[in-house]
């Protein structure tokens, strides 16, 4: 699959399963489409870790990722229960954050820069990291009282810190046979 044609089916499954998990939120089936959901990122992950395992030193970069991801979250969690500010203000700029982020990833498939691709990596880890936080302060302060909305906002910050470390750790570290 080519990366014009898996972009578009990411993007088209992504917000089509987002879109349904919107509309389904407040009954049972909402928790079936967002397992159906992380399914399907995790399918999509998958290309990405299969070119990391080809690595010598893959599985230990995945470990890493994982690490990485896991200390982030950690970090953030601490950070939200302690900080008695209200952060409801950042998530405009996250949100503008997020789209320059995807602009820049497309125009980066067609320029194919190994540069681009870690500026966009170490800029979507600060950036969902950021969000991680903004996202369990509201879930700690009662702005997100839904539970399937409130697992998919977290999933999608550790799913996309996890995926812009393995690609950083994979550009930098990768070790070929």
């Amino acid at each position: 699959m080519g990366g014009g044609l898996g972009l578009l089916i990411f993007f088209g499954g992504a917000i089509g399963f987002m879109f349904a998990i919107e509309k389904t939120k407040h009954s049972s089936a909402g928790v079936l489409v967002l397992l159906a959901f992380t399914f399907f990122m995790g399918l999509m992950l998958s290309r990405m870790i299969a070119m990391v395992l080809g690595f010598k030193n893959g599985p230990d970069l995945i470990m890493t990722a994982f690490a990485g991801t896991a200390g982030v979250f950690a970090l953030m969690s601490v950070l939200a229960t302690v900080i008695k500010r209200d952060l409801s203000g950042m998530g405009k700029w996250l949100f503008v954050g997020a789209l320059v982020l995807m602009v820049g990833g497309i125009v980066n498939i067609f320029v194919g820069s190994t540069a681009g691709m870690m500026a966009l990596s170490v800029a979507a880890i600060g950036i969902f990291s950021a969000y991680m936080l903004y996202d369990l302060k509201q879930i700690l302060d009662g702005g997100e009282t839904n539970y399937i909305s409130a697992t998919l906002m977290l999933y999608m910050d550790l799913f996309n810190v996890f995926q812009s470390l393995l690609a950083l750790l994979g550009l930098w570290g990768g070790e070929r046979d």
